[in-house]
C-alpha cells in the first residue's frame, strides 16, 4: 500500500513538472511572438534595426537570413538614393544652362521636321519638342555616367558587406559547420518514379518509354521557349499599338489630341506593358512549378533551385523585355536601317514610327522603367499581398454561416493552436526573394536612365520589412524552422545580375543616351569646343519631292505653308549630293566613339569592381581572429588529450615491468605450457 502511494506521488509530481514545462514554453513562445509584434511588425518602428536573433530563435535560421538580407540590402540602398537624388538635382539645377535643350526651345531657329509617320503625319516645328529636351536632360547628363560607375561600385559592395554579414551571423548562430555532414535524402516522388522504372521488366518497353520520355522533354523545352516567345508577341503587339494611336491620334480633329501625341503614347503603352507583365508573372510562376514537377528532381535541394532558375528566367525576361527593346532592339533596329537602302524596308528612310524623340530613346525608357517599378512594387508587391489574404479572409467568412458575433464568440472559445490553424499556409520564401530581385535589377541594370530608381526601391523596401513581418506574424502560419547557413542559389543570381549590370550601362550610355555624340561634338566638330549648334548638327536634310508615291503628308500645308526641306534626326547626305541619304562620315565617326566607350567603361568598372573585391576580406578580422583561437585551443585540447593517454599508456607500461619480475620471483614457478597468458598480459 505504501509502495503504491509512493508511486502515485512520483506520478502527480511528474505530470505537474511536464506540464508546467509546457506551459512554460507556450508562455515564452507568446511572449517571443508579442515581441516580435511589437518591435519588428508595426509599422510605427520602421526606423528601428530588426531583431535579427529573436526572428532567427522563432522561425528558424532560414528565414532569419531572409530578413537579414534584405535589412542589409535596404541599408545599403541610403547611400545609392542620396547620390541619386543628387544626380537628379544636379540636372534640375543645370536644365537652364543645357545648350541643346536650350536651342530646341528656341523658336527663332524656326526648324521644321519631317513627318513621324506616313500620310497621317504632317510637318511639325522642333520647337514642340521643348518639354520632352528639357525633361530628359534631368536623366541624361554627364553626372549619369558617374551615377553608373558609382552603382556598379555599389552593387559589388553590397556583395561583399552581405558575405562578411552572413558570415557574422553563421559565427554567431554556430553555422560554420553546417551543411558539410549533412545529407539531402531523395525526394518521394523521385523514388515511387525510381520504383515504376525498375519494375518494367521488358527491354522493348524500356526502349520505347525512354523515346517517349525523350520526345516527352524535347516538347516541354519547346513549350518553355514558346512561353518566353509569348512574351516578345506582346512586346510587338504593343509596338503595333503605339504605331496605330499614333497615326490615330495624328489624324484626330481635337487640337489637343494632336498636341500630346508622343505623352500619350508613351504613357498608355507603358500602363499596357505593366499590366501585361503583372497578369503573366503569376501565370509564369505556375507554369515554373508545373515543368520543375515534371522533371522529378532527385533531392529537395535540387527541385528548390531548379524552380527558383526557372521562375527567375521567365519573370526576368517578362519584366524585362519592354525595357530591353526601348534600350537596344529600338536603336538596334533603327542602325538595321541605316545598313541597308531606305527602300528594302520603307519607303522613307527618315519615317520614324520606331524612332525615338529627338531628346534620344532615354527618356522613353526612364517612363517605361519607372511606371513598371513603381507598378509592380505597389500593385504586385504590396497591394496583393495586402489585398489576398484580406480577400480570402472575407470569402471564408462568407461561407460560412455565423455571424460577426458567433465568430467572435468561437475565436474567444479557440485555443492558440487552433487560431493559428486557421491561418493562412507558408508557401515559401521565394516569391519574397524574387520580388526583391526583380527589383535589384532594376536598380542596377538601368539605372543608368532613371538615378530615382535606388530611392523608390528604398521607400518599397522600408515598407516591404514591415508587410513582410506582419504577415509572417500576423496571417501565415508558423513555419517549420530550418537551418541555412546561406541564401543559396540567389546569391548567384545577385552576382550575376551586378556583372551583366556594367555592361548594360555602357550601352545604355554609349547607344541609348545622346552622351557620346554630345561629346564627339564637342571636341571634334564644334568650331569653338562649345555645344552651340549641336542640334543642327544631328539633323538631316529631306527634299519632299523625293517621298515615294503614298507616303506624302495628306495635309502638306498643316504649318500654313508650304515644306521644300524638312529635316529628320540622323547622320546622312544631303539631297543633290552624289551619295545622298546614306551614312555620312560622322555617323560612323560617333559608332566608332561609342563601341570605344562600351569597351573602356565596362573594363575599367570591372578592374576596379575586382579591385573592390580583393580589397574587402569576406570574413571580418575579429571573426577570423576568434575562429583562428578556437581552431588553436582546439589542436591543444587534442594534443594534451594525446599526451595524456600516451603518458597513461607509459606508466601502465612502466607500472607492469616493475611488478612482473616480483611476482614471478614470489610465485611458483609456472608450467611452459601456458606463455600465451604472458604475452597477453605484456
Amino acid at each position: 500500500r505504501v509502495f503504491k502511494r509512493v508511486c502515485v506521488c512520483v506520478c502527480v509530481c511528474v505530470c505537474v513538472c511536464v506540464s508546467q514545462g509546457d506551459i512554460e514554453g507556450v508562455s515564452e513562445e507568446t511572449n517571443d511572438r508579442k515581441l516580435l509584434y511589437d518591435e519588428w511588425a508595426s509599422y510605427s518602428v520602421f526606423y528601428k534595426y530588426q531583431p535579427i536573433g529573436l526572428i532567427r530563435k522563432y522561425f528558424g535560421e532560414k528565414v532569419g537570413l531572409y530578413f537579414a538580407w534584405l535589412g542589409v540590402y535596404t541599408q545599403m540602398l541610403i547611400p545609392a538614393a542620396i547620390v541619386g537624388v543628387i544626380v537628379f538635382l544636379y540636372g534640375c539645377a543645370t536644365v537652364d544652362d543645357n545648350i541643346p535643350s536650350m536651342e530646341i526651345c528656341d523658336p527663332r531657329n524656326n526648324i521644321t521636321m519631317c513627318p513621324l509617320c506616313d500620310q497621317a503625319c504632317s510637318y511639325w516645328k522642333l520647337v514642340t519638342a521643348c518639354g520632352t529636351a528639357r525633361a530628359s536632360h534631368l536623366f541624361d547628363n554627364p553626372a549619369t555616367v558617374f551615377f553608373s560607375i558609382f552603382m556598379a561600385l555599389w552593387a559589388v559592395l553590397f556583395m561583399e558587406h552581405w558575405k562578411r554579414r552572413q558570415m557574422r551571423l553563421n559565427y554567431v548562430w554556430d553555422l560554420t559547420g553546417f551543411g558539410e555532414e549533412e545529407e539531402d535524402h531523395n525526394r518521394a516522388e523521385y523514388e515511387i518514379k525510381v520504383m515504376e522504372k525498375t519494375m518494367r521488366q521488358e527491354n522493348s518497353e524500356k526502349v520505347k518509354m525512354d523515346f517517349i520520355s525523350k520526345m516527352f522533354w524535347q516538347l516541354m523545352s519547346l513549350f518553355s521557349s514558346s512561353q518566353i516567345a509569348v512574351t516578345f508577341v506582346i512586346v510587338f503587339g504593343v509596338i503595333l499599338y503605339r504605331i496605330s494611336i499614333k497615326a490615330a491620334l495624328h489624324m484626330s480633329g481635337y487640337p489637343a489630341a494632336r498636341a500630346n501625341v508622343r505623352a500619350t503614347v508613351k504613357t498608355t503603352a507603358a500602363i499596357i506593358n505593366l499590366i501585361v507583365i503583372i497578369i503573366l508573372d503569376e501565370i509564369y510562376g505556375a507554369i515554373a512549378r508545373w515543368l520543375t514537377t515534371l522533371e522529378v528532381p532527385k533531392t529537395d535541394k535540387s527541385f528548390e533551385e531548379r524552380l527558383i532558375f526557372k521562375t527567375f528566367i521567365l519573370k526576368f525576361v517578362n519584366a524585362f523585355t519592354p525595357i530591353v527593346y526601348l534600350a537596344f532592339f529600338r536603336v538596334s533596329f533603327i542602325l538595321f536601317i541605316y545598313f541597308f537602302p531606305p527602300s528594302a524596308l520603307f519607303d522613307f528612310a527618315p519615317s520614324p514610327s520606331l524612332q525615338c524623340a529627338h531628346a534620344g530613346c532615354l527618356m522613353e525608357l526612364c517612363i517605361q522603367l519607372c511606371i513598371t517599378m513603381l507598378g509592380k512594387q505597389l500593385i504586385q508587391n504590396n497591394l496583393f499581398e495586402i489585398g489576398i489574404p484580406k480577400l480570402k479572409k472575407l470569402m471564408r467568412r462568407r461561407k460560412s454561416d455565423m455571424d460577426s458575433k458567433e465568430e467572435e464568440e468561437q475565436n474567444k472559445a479557440l485555443q492558440r493552436h487552433e487560431k493559428d490553424h486557421i491561418l493562412g499556409p507558408f508557401v515559401g520564401l521565394s516569391p519574397e526573394y524574387m520580388e526583391m530581385i526583380i527589383q535589384f535589377g532594376m536598380v542596377t541594370l538601368f539605372v543608368a536612365s532613371f538615378p530615382l530608381a535606388p530611392l523608390f526601391a528604398l521607400l518599397n523596401n522600408i515598407i516591404e520589412i514591415r508587410l513582410d513581418a506582419k504577415k509572417f506574424v500576423m496571417e501565415l502560419r508558423r513555419p517549420i524552422a530550418a537551418k541555412a547557413r546561406d541564401i543559396g542559389i540567389w546569391y548567384n543570381l545577385l552576382r550575376g545580375l551586378s556583372k551583366v549590370a556594367v555592361i548594360v550601362n555602357a550601352f545604355v550610355i554609349s547607344f541609348t543616351s545622346d552622351f557620346i555624340p554630345r561629346l564627339v561634338y564637342q571636341y571634334v566638330y564644334s568650331p569653338d569646343g562649345t555645344m552651340h549648334g549641336f542640334v543642327n548638327h544631328t539633323l538631316s536634310y529631306f527634299n519632299v519631292s523625293d517621298f515615294q508615291p503614298g507616303t506624302d503628308p495628306l495635309m502638306p500645308m498643316h504649318l500654313g505653308y508650304k515644306v521644300d526641306i524638312c529635316r529628320y534626326k540622323d547622320y546622312r547626305e544631303p539631297p543633290g549630293s552624289s551619295t545622298q541619304y546614306e551614312l555620312s562620315k560622322e555617323f560612323w565617326a560617333i559608332l566608332a566613339a561609342r563601341l570605344t566607350f562600351v569597351i573602356v567603361f565596362q573594363n575599367v568598372v570591372m578592374l576596379m569592381s575586382d579591385f573592390v573585391d580583393w580589397l574587402i576580406p569576406d570574413i571580418p578580422k575579429d571573426i577570423s581572429l576568434q575562429m583562428h583561437k578556437e581552431k588553436i585551443l582546439m589542436v591543444e585540447l587534442f594534443m594534451k588529450e594525446e599526451q595524456g593517454k600516451r603518458l597513461a599508456a607509459r606508466d601502465n607500461h612502466n607500472q607492469d615491468s616493475y611488478t612482473s619480475p616480483s611476482s614471478a620471483y614470489q610465485s611458483p614457478p609456472q608450467p611452459r605450457s601456458r606463455p600465451v597468458s604472458y604475452a597477453n598480459y605484456s
